[in-house]
């Protein structure tokens, strides 16, 4: 019997290149291939790769230069880059590394079984076109493998907003949303594998309008018939613009049982000035009018941001803005990152922010979002919140979950065990997670 083939697959950035990256893994276990923990173990190296954080492609060119031992002690190990790199570098990625075999764009990875055949004859493969045909469809059937409590589910592709800081529109293409009875398909799919709480994901997720069976779905009708899938419990959605957040989807926040009260809303600034520069085509009066409206459908809502500092002209007036912004919010968590260009994109060729004036106003902005997270941790103690275990934790007989709110929830219990939805009674806060007791 010939033994298996092992894939060793790195994933950087968003959910969705996690979700990309297990459906890469069951492409390629089709051909023999069983995921590894080790690159040194592997016959193939897969390095799904992310274009949004500072200095994305160098780190990549620095990762495949680690891998240049492993395959001078073994020739036959085929090297890969996927992703949205990938797609923004091509050629240039085999150019510059001579040891990757292949190249394949976000757009193209249902395509890795033919590629990974032509490595193995001996040639190079490189694919980063946007084909017509669809990758979730070629690439239907999954392997009916148990799977954990939670699972992410791709919806929706592709931006065509065009912001001015953004590579997305141009390394994951225009708006695409999946038709309807595929995505019920596989979440009721996943809910047989043991999934309990599923993740809907987009660049642009709520400007989801997926053809259904009498015309075109919104993200909120999508919710409302996952609802209805027996044995699923809970449903999470990220990420959003604030111009897609329908009436009927801020509906759904208030009446929909399943649908957690947690809204990742990026906003990115709270300067009309720099929010028009960055093509937002929002302002920040329009986003805190929107967050009422959130919070007066369901007044538990945790809201969760985005925000750049530093942005092309931005002046410390804009910047007091954006503080401004979140101290009118209350954020309960949100990600903030400093400017950094990315070539071809529109902010990348204006007049730029000093280093060590960026570097000020992340840590004043992340001072504020810190505390602010603290404290609404902090409220939780005391209160009953749902629970959905997902492993055991770091102590013996301990367990860990998330909560409604998206809270890590620790408890020292024998009674619960992974996929277990259960109340808890919140009993202390920690500077990153809630511990709490197993009710009833």
């Amino acid at each position: 019997m010939t033994a298996p083939k092992k894939l060793y697959i790195k994933t950087y950035g968003c959910q969705m290149n996690v979700y990309d990256s297990e459906r890469m893994a069951e492409a390629l276990g089709g051909e023999g291939y069983v995921e590894t923990s080790r690159p040194d173990d592997a016959d193939m190296i897969l390095l799904n790769t992310c274009h949004i954080r500072e200095k994305a492609a160098e780190k990549v060119y620095s990762e495949l230069g680690r891998f240049r031992g492993l395959k001078a002690a073994n020739p036959d190990l085929k090297i890969g880059v996927a992703g949205c790199v990938a797609q923004a570098e091509g050629e240039e990625i085999m150019r510059r590394q001579p040891l990757v075999d292949l190249v394949v764009g976000p757009q193209s990875y249902h395509r890795l079984p033919e590629m990974e055949a032509k490595t193995r004859a001996g040639e190079k493969a490189l694919d980063t076109d946007f084909p017509e045909e669809d990758k979730f469809e070629k690439l239907k059937s999954r392997p009916k493998a148990k799977r954990g409590p939670t699972a992410f589910l791709t919806v929706q592709e592709g931006c065509d907003k065009f912001c001015a800081f953004c590579v997305v529109p141009y390394t994951r293409g225009a708006e695409v949303s999946r038709p309807v009875d595929r995505i019920l398909t596989e979440a009721r799919d996943l809910v047989e594998r043991g999934v309990r709480e599923i993740t809907l994901l987009g660049q642009n997720v709520n400007a989801y309008h997926g053809a259904g069976p009498d015309g075109d779905w919104s993200l909120a009708r999508l919710i409302w018939a996952l609802n209805d899938v027996d044995g699923l419990e809970r449903i999470r959605f990220t990420t959003s613009h604030p111009n897609d957040m329908a009436d009927d989807l801020i509906e759904a926040h208030a009446d929909c049982p399943k649908l957690m009260p947690y809204l990742h809303l990026p906003v990115q600034s709270g300067s009309d000035r720099i929010l028009k520069r960055m093509n937002r085509s929002h302002t920040a009066e329009s986003y805190l009018k929107l967050i009422e409206r959130l919070r007066a459908a369901r007044p538990d809502l945790h809201m969760s941001g985005d925000f750049i500092v530093g942005f092309p002209e931005e002046t410390e007036q804009d910047f007091q803005d954006t503080l401004a912004l979140v101290e009118a919010v209350q954020y309960g968590s949100a990600f903030s990152f400093k400017y950094s260009t990315r070539p071809g994109t529109p902010a990348a060729e204006r007049s730029q922010v000093d280093e060590a004036e960026k570097d000020d106003r992340l840590q004043r902005l992340q001072a504020l979002l810190t505390r602010q997270q603290r404290a609404l941790q902090d409220a939780m103690v005391g209160r009953e919140v749902g629970v959905l275990f997902e492993k055991p934790g770091r102590l013996p007989g301990q367990m860990v979950g998330k909560s409604d709110y998206l809270h890590a929830v620790h408890v020292d219990s024998d009674a619960v065990v992974p996929g277990d939805l259960a109340r808890v009674r919140i009993v202390s806060s920690g500077p990153n997670s809630l511990a709490g007791e197993v009710l009833g």
